[in-house]
């Protein structure tokens, strides 16, 4: 069946636009339809907040504004993600076919390629594609490529609109959404690079064609990078029907007998090995069964052995060290929760001090300008209660390996490269 991964493998490289277009045929004009198609198919934003795809596109498109923008939101700052990159070195006309559909539907003049500045296939295949489109179609909304720091909460929505209208990649508070006053006071359609390429097969095939795969509440397929414990680890098109064991089977299954897995990133869900088999990758039942979502589409799996308590605290000192500077709940909460939780890592802390570490997580808990001290506390209460025993072995004055078993990697310099 033929969906975003279809056609030449990975080791063919980039696909060309005249091979691209002979193997799914000419891109039909976007328009009020797809709006309708869209609403059908069910569709989900493929960045972590799940909104509707159409829901999005309307509100633009109904602003009455003819001079909209649309954003491709290529950042992937989450670092253990790799779908997005994967996408823009092999699959370019993909999202790119979705960002032109967009912005025929949403009455968009300018389209934006908002690219991470790390992904060097990504970059030297994305200039080609550009090269390649505005030869075979000289006229229509002109592309641009804004680049932006790979920091970790640049690809947030306001960053994004930030960046884009030439400031810094951090996040803002605005009294308007970007639909209605976004880039330039325009309306603005910022989506993940993800959900165009699933719009540009929508459009082609249609809502019924992409309903086969997925659930009613998560209909389709959707790309997950499995990374950690997991034989042959990347990026993998899958069913939303799906249950996750059989996703790590496809990909090998696992070196040792697992010991847990972070679901959903670095704002992820931290679950215990026993529930991994039968995990649902539907979103309702998901959220309903273990509060958790697929987020930005990440399993990392830990292997026996590993401290998942080490593990929370390495991300809980990352999104510490990346935060934007503007809140003091991020500034100083992160701070304080990263140093007291690096004493308990150490074995150096008491009961009294993990006491302490809930009451502040409570305190930062939705107090930022945006969500990143949410989702860094997040995990770190979902690690607390997910690795209980391994919190008590700290506690007791013991040490763990400490091993970084799923590749974290090293925190940036705060405060640095925001342009």
């Amino acid at each position: 069946m033929t969906r975003l991964l279809s056609g030449p493998p990975p080791m063919a490289g980039y696909e060309p636009l005249d091979e691209h277009q002979a193997r799914l045929g000419f891109l039909p004009a976007g328009g009020e339809w797809l709006l309708d198609e869209l609403a059908r198919s069910g569709l989900r934003g493929r960045g972590g907040a799940g909104f509707p795809t159409w829901r999005k596109w309307a509100a633009v498109a109904q602003s009455g504004n003819h001079d909209a923008v649309v954003v491709i939101n290529a950042s992937e700052g989450e670092p253990l993600s790799q779908k997005d990159r994967t996408l823009l070195a092999f699959r370019p006309h993909l999202i790119l076919d979705g960002a032109a559909l967009a912005a025929e539907t949403v009455g968009a003049t300018e389209i934006v390629l908002y690219l991470a500045r790390s992904p060097l296939t990504a970059e030297r295949t994305i200039k080609e594609a550009l090269r390649e489109r505005a030869l075979a179609r000289p006229a229509g909304s002109r592309i641009r490529v804004v680049r932006t720091p790979h920091r970790y909460i640049a690809g947030e929505s306001s960053a994004v609109v930030s960046r884009v209208a030439g400031g810094s990649a951090r996040p803002t508070f605005s009294l308007h959404r970007s639909a209605a006053r976004g880039v330039g006071n325009r309306p603005t359609l910022v989506q993940n690079a993800e959900t165009f390429a699933h719009v540009a097969m929508i459009a082609r095939y249609g809502s019924d064609w992409f309903r086969q795969l997925g659930t009613d509440f998560s209909p389709g397929s959707t790309l997950l990078t499995l990374c950690g414990d997991v034989r042959r680890p990347g990026v993998y098109e899958v069913d939303l029907a799906a249950r996750l064991g059989s996703v790590l089977a496809a990909a090998g299954g696992m070196h040792s007998p697992s010991g847990g897995a972070l679901l959903g990133g670095y704002f992820g869900t931290w679950l215990a090995a026993v529930a991994l088999d039968d995990l649902p990758l539907d979103a309702e039942r998901l959220r309903s069964a273990h509060s958790a979502s697929l987020g930005c589409g990440v399993v990392a799996v830990l292997p026996q052995g590993a401290c998942g308590i080490a593990e929370a605290t390495r991300i809980l000192q990352y999104l510490a060290a990346e935060s934007a500077g503007q809140c003091g709940p991020c500034v100083y909460g992160l701070a304080a929760l990263s140093g007291a939780m690096a004493r308990v890592v150490d074995s150096e802390a008491e009961p009294a001090d993990v006491d302490r570490v809930r009451r502040w997580m409570e305190m930062v808990r939705g107090r930022g300008a945006c969500h990143h001290p949410d989702g860094a506390v997040g995990q770190l209460s979902s690690a607390l209660a997910t690795f209980s025993d391994h919190l008590d072995v700290h506690l007791a004055g013991q040490r763990c390996e400490g091993r970084n078993v799923i590749g974290l990697p090293a925190p940036p310099v705060p405060g640095k490269r925001w342009r």
